[in-house]
């Protein structure tokens, strides 16, 4: 090893040694700050959605798949919708979960156990009918004609058989909200509670007259029905007053057209009803989660749609819990800045853990003071050591019965244990000094006169 290197080492080696114990101090104190702040999310997180084709469930797959690229793996719960993934999220089945708006009378524990990361969409709540039912509908040549009337109030659903959708939904909820409101009966409308799929099949096989979704325009059903011959949407003139009665309502519009152009599908605008969806999760879900899927639900909820411009989702209003910090942070800001150049996994590290760094520095930035000192100590009394030794060789020599022999050859030793000693090049006049100093004694012990010599005074 080159000797400048090897000098180089030793200063690099003594000042490790030196700083050991407050680098020590330091790593303990970080690694408790990450036991205590825990930065990293777990691998694993459940998230309910829905029924099988429903919007929930293909929502959910594309979070999966989002969440997937950064390692974490989303177990995706299926439920019959909002009020069953309510339920999951109170018991703590699930971390997270879909559930609309009005769903049902908010628990004051929930205020305490849940928290929302915003509105995502609205679902607008899609009351399908069959045209024979309709006032006239019986009647080809007025359906044909201008005076096919269709359906434009929940009057009108008195004596039909309608499916309000599962019990796990929020539909019948929401139905039984709006009949109440209307002053209607629902033992005057035969209403029925069955699943999706199956409440589509009886719906087309005209075993049902009328079905209710509320589902965003995604849903494989809804695509379905609003492209079907003989199905109607029903139109909500009071579309403004049940939002202004339920706070949980916005009023939308399906503009004509839009399900097909060229089909001109639907022929005319038509009001509806919309209850906004909202992700939900427990308090306790790790916030790089809930960052994680702010995040994610503005890539995915951000574009336009049939009822809603671009950016208009994720956003913070219509919500009926409080908004989670992370969440609030990335639709006002969006992603953090460190994210936006580092791997989330150390942009989240340092984002999670730069205060607690802070607080570490503060504490060691004053002890780090004593370092220089310790380190010139530690480097100095490698040499100064051996002078206790020197002296006693000189004061030995003084004695009249001294053994010049036994002390020339204590000398001899000391001075190749001198020769051996390595310290930094800053420290080399001290190590030649000693040197220089033994060689006094050496002459002194040989009958050389010594008396004007300067080293002398380092052994005083």
């Amino acid at each position: 090893m080159p000797k400048t290197l090897r000098y180089t080492v030793v200063a690099i080696r003594e000042m490790l040694v030196s700083a050991g114990p407050f680098l020590l101090l330091a790593i303990g104190l970080l690694v408790l700050a990450y036991w205590w702040l825990n930065p990293n999310p777990p691998k694993t997180v459940t998230l309910a959605t829905g029924p099988a084709q429903s919007a929930y469930d293909e929502f959910g797959k594309r979070y999966a798949k989002a969440l997937a690229g950064y390692g974490i793996t989303v177990r995706l719960l299926p439920s019959q919708g909002s009020q069953e993934n309510l339920e999951m999220l109170r018991d703590g089945r699930a971390d997270l979960g879909f559930v609309q708006g009005g769903t049902s009378e908010r628990r004051m524990e929930d205020e305490e156990n849940l928290e929302s990361l915003g509105s995502l969409f609205v679902e607008p709540l899609w009351l399908f009918y069959r045209e024979a039912v309709a006032p006239q509908g019986s009647n080809r040549e007025a359906r044909d004609t201008k005076a096919f009337k269709p359906l434009s109030s929940l009057a009108q659903l008195q004596g039909l058989r309608v499916n309000v959708g599962t019990a796990g939904s929020g539909v019948p909820s929401l139905v039984a909200k709006l009949l109440e409101a209307n002053r209607i009966d629902p033992a005057s409308i035969t209403l029925s509670q069955l699943e999706q799929t199956p409440a589509v099949t009886e719906f087309l096989a005209g075993n049902l007259d009328a079905v209710v979704f509320a589902s965003a325009p995604e849903a494989v059903m809804v695509q379905l029905l609003l492209q079907t011959p003989g199905i109607r949407l029903m139109d909500f003139p009071q579309s403004e007053a049940y939002a202004r009665r339920f706070a949980f309502l916005t009023p939308a519009t399906l503009p004509r057209g839009v399900v097909d152009l060229a089909a001109d599908i639907p022929p005319q605008n038509l009001r509806l009803v919309a209850p906004t969806t909202a992700l939900l999760t427990r308090v306790e879900t790790h916030p790089a989660l809930l960052q994680l899927f702010s995040q994610t639900a503005q890539a995915l909820h951000g574009g336009a749609s049939w009822f809603t411009r671009a950016r208009q989702f994720p956003n913070l209003e219509n919500t009926e819990l409080p908004i989670a910090k992370q969440a609030e942070r990335t639709i006002k800001n969006g992603p953090p800045l460190m994210q936006r150049y580092l791997p989330f996994w150390l942009a989240n590290l340092i984002d999670r853990m730069w205060l607690a760094m802070g607080v570490i520095l503060a504490l060691l930035l004053p002890l780090s003071r004593v370092v220089p000192p310790l380190y010139a100590f530690r480097i100095r009394s490698r040499i100064f050591r051996w002078y206790a030794q020197l002296r006693d060789i000189e004061e030995r020599l003084q004695h009249e019965d001294a053994d010049v022999a036994e002390l020339r050859k204590e000398l001899d030793a000391l001075d190749s244990v001198a020769g051996k000693i390595a310290v930094p090049l800053s420290y080399a006049d001290e190590l030649y000094a000693l040197r220089g100093n033994i060689q006094l004694v050496r002459r002194r012990l040989q009958g050389t006169p010594a008396a004007d010599d300067a080293p002398a005074a380092a052994l005083t």
